[in-house]
């Protein structure tokens, strides 16, 4: 059967629920059965039945998901050649950029400018998945303007001729900046380097990164050039069905030379209401009902977005009694909770080490839950109520950083490290490794300009004092510090 040839007008008949046909890399493929349990709906493949959705699909899955997901009967043939039609010349409506490609990137002096370039590069799904954010974009907004409401405390008359910033992440891993990237899902959506693509441009600066663990490569294939020495962590949003989570983790655990802890996800036990992202699930409605879907389907929230398809089957029923016991018996590396968002939590994550060994304060860079507080404000929160938490554990931030001086901000009131995500794909669909690498260039320039400035030679010199925060302490939680509730947690402690 795969190597009988099928005409793209026999393709064209299958387009419903019912007998659903697509071509992938010239095979063609019976997709019916697969239409339920498809992450993101049926309806987001009905748009793309009897069609070629090679385009669509290659970006965003990774070698290996068809051969995963469909039984070998499911080949059905490959497109006869003879039937393909040229596709019509298309009206050329790009711009200038478009057109002769982005810029020299030593060009673009900041993100900002980085950011506008990869916009006109990419397309309009990706950028709708990547920038969009969670319902009016408040919590998006206000990861970065918070950094302008802290305002540094420069010293003079201090010989500032060279900066160290250099630093140790998790007590062992030496890294060339205190910046690392953070789980960025889909990479090859912005340009086909990838994940791998970024990979290699921290090789160069000595940078961390955070695999997604819906990535568009293969974590085999991310870490197949690391250097030695080079730090990953594996991100994990566990699965309902646990045994695809128990599985993952022993691939990772295979790897601990390239991945050294995993990264459990913890704000967006479900997805956000991103709306620029759920409307382009609509773009192709006219091929297919709105509200079509597949036979004995369950219903699925939002617009079809390629953020709601991610979350499909993503636990929501995670505690701190249960999961990090569940993660002890599979995995030996050590564990670092992202989306900590109250001082109360950080405590409780400090409570569980030498497991967890570090905690990365987010509100999943605006895209979970709009108006809440934005990596800063926890920060000062722990600072308030319980700081001893920075003896146990590293502290980490992420969202909202656009600036050398945001890093440093974020530096010198506690954090070990500051995470960017949107920043990296943007360098990506800016300019592809030499994009990311650029990106990295502005922030380690800045971040070395800033501190020469405040008169401080590596981060150990760095705190508090360097900062006047007064301005933003007004917005900290001023509640009762609700510390002394978590007693029973030592027991579980003393069980891990």
């Amino acid at each position: 059967m795969a190597d009988k040839l099928i005409s793209t007008a026999e393709v064209a008949k299958h387009t419903t629920a019912e007998s659903c046909w697509v071509t992938l890399y010239g095979k063609v493929y019976d997709i019916t059965e697969f239409l339920p349990s498809h992450p993101g709906g049926s309806r987001v493949i009905l748009q793309l039945a009897g069609h070629d959705a090679t385009e669509e699909y290659d970006p965003i899955h990774p070698p290996g998901t068809l051969e995963e997901n469909l039984k070998p009967e499911a080949l059905l043939g490959s497109i006869d050649p003879a039937t393909i039609e040229e596709a019509p010349k298309k009206e050329n409506t790009k711009s200038k950029l478009e057109d002769e490609g982005p810029p020299p990137m030593g060009t673009l002096l900041n993100l900002d400018e980085i950011e506008q370039v990869a916009k006109k590069q990419i397309s309009e799904k990706a950028w709708a998945y990547y920038w969009s954010a969670s319902d009016d974009l408040w919590s998006k907004s206000n990861n970065n303007s918070v950094y302008r409401d802290i305002l540094l405390r420069p010293r003079v008359f201090v010989d500032c001729t060279a900066c160290d910033i250099t630093t140790t992440l998790l007590g062992e891993h030496k890294v060339g900046l205190p910046i690392f990237v953070c789980p960025a899902a889909m990479a090859r959506l912005a340009h086909p380097d990838g994940e791998q693509g970024i990979a290699r441009a921290c090789s160069r600066f000595g940078v961390m990164q955070i695999i997604s663990n819906n990535a568009s490569m293969t974590p085999e294939q991310i870490v197949a050039d690391a250097k030695p020495g080079q730090t990953f962590g594996w991100q994990l949003y566990v699965q309902n069905d646990r045994a695809k989570s128990e599985a993952m983790l022993a691939r990772i655990n295979k790897m601990s030379e390239h991945y050294k802890f995993i990264c459990l996800t913890l704000d967006a036990p479900v997805p956000g209401k991103r709306e620029l992202d759920e409307r382009q699930g609509f773009k192709n409605a006219s091929r297919v009902s709105v509200a079509a879907k597949g036979k004995n389907e369950p219903e699925r929230p939002g617009g079809g977005g390629v953020g709601q398809q991610l979350f499909w089957g993503t636990a929501a029923d995670l505690t701190w009694k249960i999961t990090l016991p569940w993660l002890a018996k599979h995995t030996k590396l050590p564990i670092v909770l992202k989306g900590i968002q109250t001082h109360e939590d950080a405590y409780l994550a400090a409570k569980y080490a030498p497991q967890v060994k570090g905690i990365i304060l987010s509100n999943h860079g605006g895209r979970a839950l709009d108006t809440a507080p934005p990596a800063l404000h926890t920060l000062l929160e722990i600072r308030k109520y319980c700081p001893e938490v920075f003896s146990y554990i590293d502290v980490w931030v992420d969202g909202g950083i656009k600036r050398g001086t945001d890093v440093v901000k974020a530096l010198a009131l506690g954090a070990k490290a500051v995470g960017v995500g949107r920043a990296a794909l943007f360098g990506l669909g800016a300019g592809g490794q030499a994009g990311v690498e650029r990106t990295f260039e502005i922030l380690e320039a800045e971040t070395a300009t800033c501190m020469k400035l405040l008169g401080v030679k590596n981060l150990e010199e760095l705190g508090p004092k360097h900062m006047n925060t007064r301005k933003v302490e007004q917005d900290i939680f001023d509640g009762d510090a609700n510390l002394d509730k978590v007693g029973m947690w030592e027991k579980v402690r003393s069980k891990l």
